[in-house]
């Protein structure tokens, strides 16, 4: 049995977002396509013969209970499987928080693959995944990871092929945006048709390895509410598309902007200017990476 296990949760972006309707359960009924980037929180896993689990963090605003999904990720299995013991839960933080990049989600779905191992459940990753949802809506899509359609509230998983590698810049605004306003506010009855993204125009560009045609049909419906309300948002879009971004868009609910580029030098320059230049005071953190991508 493994003592002690080193992982990376790695963050994603929503290269398209719609949502079709609210369900009776208070749900929303989403089609996106997701896709993992390079950004990662670490997280050590230490087995303890003590019961119980301790989370530690980098953070000193996160919780160290219940209310962090990583405790409840390591609850949900050794209350099922009986375990011994204890873990100890080391995370380090470096996607941003609450910005739309599933940092909290991914960093669960780190925790059921990690003990998964250490603790030899022999769980496959679909049945991980299928634990995994009563977590979070994105904790499948985490342990699965690449590039995905995803359908129902996010539950409903279909593989696709890597997208074409390229330099991904990311840029949270100083501000938060609570999910709750944003589909509280989201009145996707009253869409018109354009302001609905192409999803199926995104999955046939991305089978087809078109970059341009990926970038040519970002589309984030949320962004019919937060942009209106946080002005920051088409701002920060507005700077990547001026240092020559193929296309930007906001990540889930955002407040987190990203932008896709296929030279490097135009990507360094916008990263520049959002990190140290004049347009640096509408970015808190901002990110130069790429896609993670899986090959199955």
């Amino acid at each position: 049995m493994t003592k002690r296990l080193n992982l990376k949760a790695y963050g994603k972006i929503n290269l398209g977002l719609d949502v079709l309707r609210k369900r009776e359960d208070g749900y929303h009924e989403v089609r996106m396509i997701m896709q993992t980037v390079g950004i990662y929180d670490k997280i050590e896993l230490s087995l303890q013969e003590k019961p119980g689990i301790t989370v530690e963090t980098n953070l000193y605003y996160l919780p160290n209970n219940e209310n962090n999904l990583v405790y409840r990720a390591a609850d949900l299995l050794m209350k099922e499987f009986k375990t011994e013991g204890g873990v100890h839960i080391n995370l380090k933080k470096f996607i941003p928080v609450s910005a739309g990049m599933a940092g909290g989600s991914s960093d669960a779905a780190a925790v059921l693959v990690g003990l998964n191992r250490m603790l030899g459940l022999g769980l496959t990753r679909e049945q991980l995944m299928e634990r995994g949802v009563k977590i979070g809506a994105d904790v499948p899509y985490c342990i699965m990871r690449g590039t995905a359609l995803s359908e129902g509230i996010g539950e409903i998983l279909t593989r696709l092929p890597p997208v074409p590698q390229c330099q991904v810049l990311i840029a949270k605004p100083g501000i938060s945006v609570s999910t709750k306003f944003v589909y509280g506010n989201l009145h996707a009855d009253r869409l018109k048709k354009g302001e609905h993204p192409d999803i199926d125009g995104m999955a046939e560009a991305i089978r087809r390895k078109d970059l341009q045609g990926i970038a040519g049909r970002l589309g984030n419906v949320l962004e019919t509410v937060t942009v209106p309300a946080y002005p920051v948002i088409q701002e920060i879009k507005d700077t990547m598309a001026d240092y020559g971004a193929l296309g930007s868009l906001m990540s889930g609910s955002g407040p987190t902007v990203f932008g896709l580029f296929t030279d490097k030098k135009d990507a360094e320059r916008a990263y520049e200017e959002l990190r140290y230049g004049k347009k640096s005071e509408i970015a808190k953190q901002v990110y130069l990476t790429d896609f993670y991508n899986v090959e199955d």
